[in-house]
């Protein structure tokens, strides 16, 4: 099952970044990776980098899994509605409490090409990026088309991640912390609730069969 792939390469993120925050060495690999991003930038990186900063926060994501959860009702998948939902705010309450319990600074204000909240660890746009990829990958695995959703929901993840290093508003410990935060949490949610989701979506897609019958 891929939950299982999720969650230990989430372990080894989080134990990387984790340790990352007390070696000197990695800290210096961040801020090197900062610098180094802030001297090749270009017009059309910026464009996309900040429009990716918009995309990716939690007001775009909760409209975005919002629209989905109303698709997903439509469509009578409602343990999906409760699964998409649990799912994106349980994460996002997990990574502000580590925020504001780690008290990471961000990096200097002189690289952020962007407005930010909070503080730097973990990355809530990594978190609610990994969020949003694995569930689509999760719920559509089987789907026909599901390879192109897959690639599609990886480039999503890895965009986003790479873009807030890229305008100077997390060090790239910060979006590792990020993208494991939302490996485990939604491998550990699958673990425990894809049963009874995979059951109630049958249950309803037969309820509506029968009653078309």
């Amino acid at each position: 099952m891929p939950y299982i792939f999720f969650f230990i390469i989430g372990c080894i993120g989080l134990s990387i970044s984790c340790i990352g925050l007390n070696i000197l060495y990695i800290q210096q690999l961040d801020s090197s990776s900062i610098i180094w991003m802030s001297l090749h930038r270009s017009d059309f990186l910026n464009h996309i980098a900040v429009g990716l900063s918009y995309l990716g926060g939690l007001p775009a994501m909760l409209l975005v899994c919002g629209i989905w959860c109303l698709q997903q009702a439509y469509v009578k998948k409602y343990a999906n509605v409760v699964l998409i939902s649990f799912s994106l705010l349980g994460a996002s309450a997990v990574g502000w409490i580590l925020k504001y319990s780690i008290q990471r600074p961000r990096p200097e204000a002189a690289y952020q090409m962007v407005q930010t909240y909070g503080a730097s660890f973990p990355s809530a746009h990594s978190i609610y990026a990994a969020v949003l990829a694995c569930l689509i990958i999760f719920i559509f695995y089987r789907h026909a088309k599901a390879k192109i959703l897959i690639i599609f929901a990886s480039l999503w993840c890895l965009s986003m991640g790479f873009s807030r290093v890229y305008v100077g508003a997390h060090f790239p410990t910060d979006v590792l912390a990020g993208w494991s935060i939302g490996f485990i949490w939604i491998s550990l949610i699958w673990l425990l609730l894809s049963k009874q989701i995979l059951s109630m979506n049958k249950l309803f897609l037969d309820k509506n069969l029968n009653e078309v019958e």
